[in-house]
């Protein structure tokens, strides 16, 4: 009878599921405190006004405003919150 050797099982065929990272609210956006800004690894946006950050780099809004990118000292990129000014103070 002809036999076919037994063959060797892969050691490949794994993959983790994706990180959902990235940019969650885009500049000129509304935010409310607490809300994610950029869920990151490491620090390729740093805080600034009113902008927050966890222990695995997540930058959050710590006021209400509007979501303001811009660059800071050596090329490197901040997040900022500015603060929207009263109804009353702008009549």
């Amino acid at each position: 009878m002809a036999h076919k050797k037994a063959g060797g099982s892969s050691r490949n065929g794994r993959d983790s599921a994706g990180r959902r990272l990235g940019v969650k609210k885009f500049g000129g956006e509304a935010v409310l405190a607490g809300n994610i800004l950029v869920r990151q690894r490491g620090t390729k946006f740093y805080p600034a006004n009113n902008v927050g950050m966890g222990k695995d780099h997540t930058l959050f809004a710590l006021e209400d405003g509007e979501v303001k990118f811009h660059k800071i000292r050596g090329g490197k990129s901040a997040v900022s919150v500015v603060a929207n000014a009263p109804a009353e103070a702008a009549e």
